[in-house]
């Protein structure tokens, strides 16, 4: 047969001499074996074959040509090979057709493969296909799955944010303070309620109104910690939880530098902005037990007592059943 035809037909085939010599081989054998050349080497130091067993010279093969052989290659005994021998014209030695059997996903990734290292009626092309195909649309499924994820996430977040401000709501405060109940740490929590937001919303309008509420969401933020949650829970209310922190001196001193910072005016397209603050703390050890509810109760009646007390001021609630 023409070479260029074995080579099209049979691209893993071998020509093996009477003695065993490697006389031709096809294109992708070669591509597997990019260094050594095979034309000259003898086929049992480069195979093993497997079953049937006992075949270990030429003789033996051509006994069992027409059978199907099962192959390895002696330096990569997991590279496993299918093959079939048949006699070549006039006696000339033996013509081996080797294949992949159900190795070739590993082979393609081993050796680089492509379709074009298969001859065209090989059902590992349709396989390959196949396998191509899936990939593609196990691909398409992963990052369906990652948008899907991506916009459950954003939908969650969007849910806990306060869209104004940029804050958690209500709903994530709810959480945070759930998270901080049972994980059993103290922390401390305030109620911050603006004074004069109304006059601010009155005279200069609404814009100016939110610009002052983006504004104080800023400084809260600035004064305190990574861990800690700031939201926004009302119209002019924000509340403030502390973990790990339930001292009542600290807490004070950060709700005195917030009162600071917000008795600043907040200019709005040139005019100044004035508000102030009050605040009402409490602390988880103060209660037994530290329910939610009980604590913004706590911090809101503390809150009322700031107003009283002149506003600008931050009071902490007494602990249940100990006299002030």
């Amino acid at each position: 047969m023409d070479r260029a035809v074995l080579n099209r037909l049979m691209p893993m085939h071998l020509c093996l001499s009477h003695a065993g010599l490697v006389l031709n081989c096809g294109p992708t054998l070669r591509k597997i074996f990019p260094v050594t050349r095979l034309s000259g080497r003898g086929f049992f130091t480069l195979f093993d074959i497997r079953r049937p067993g006992g075949i270990t010279d030429m003789a033996a093969l051509q006994d069992r040509a027409g059978e199907r052989l099962y192959l390895s290659l002696r330096d990569q005994p997991q590279a496993g090979f299918r093959g079939i021998a048949a006699p070549l014209a006039d006696d000339a030695g033996l013509l081996l057709n080797l294949s992949f059997g159900i190795g070739v996903l590993d082979a393609v990734r081993n050796y680089g493969l492509t379709d074009a290292d298969f001859a065209a009626t090989d059902l590992a092309v349709e396989l390959l296909y196949l396998v191509e195909a899936k990939s593609a649309v196990m691909e398409e499924l992963r990052q369906l799955n990652l948008r899907l994820q991506g916009a459950k996430t954003a939908a969650e977040q969007q849910a806990l944010t306060d869209t104004l401000t940029g804050l958690g709501n209500r709903r994530a405060l709810d959480r945070v303070l759930e998270r901080a109940i049972a994980g059993a740490v103290p922390f401390g929590l305030m109620h911050v309620d603006l004074d004069f937001f109304k006059a601010v919303n009155d005279s200069l309008g609404h814009a100016a109104g939110d610009h002052v509420l983006r504004e104080v969401a800023r400084i809260l933020s600035e004064e305190t910690r990574s861990g800690d949650t700031v939201a926004r829970v009302g119209g002019d209310e924000f509340v403030v939880v502390f973990p790990g922190l339930a001292d009542a001196s600290r807490l004070g001193a950060i709700a005195r530098r917030m009162i600071t910072r917000l008795n600043l005016p907040m200019v709005f397209e040139g005019k100044p902005c004035r508000v102030s603050a009050s605040i009402g703390m409490t602390l988880s050890t103060h209660h037994d037990p530290a329910l939610p509810d009980r604590m913004l109760a706590a911090a809101d009646h503390a809150l009322y007592a700031a107003k009283h007390a002149g506003r600008s001021c931050a009071v902490l609630a007494p602990q249940p059943g100990v006299q002030p």
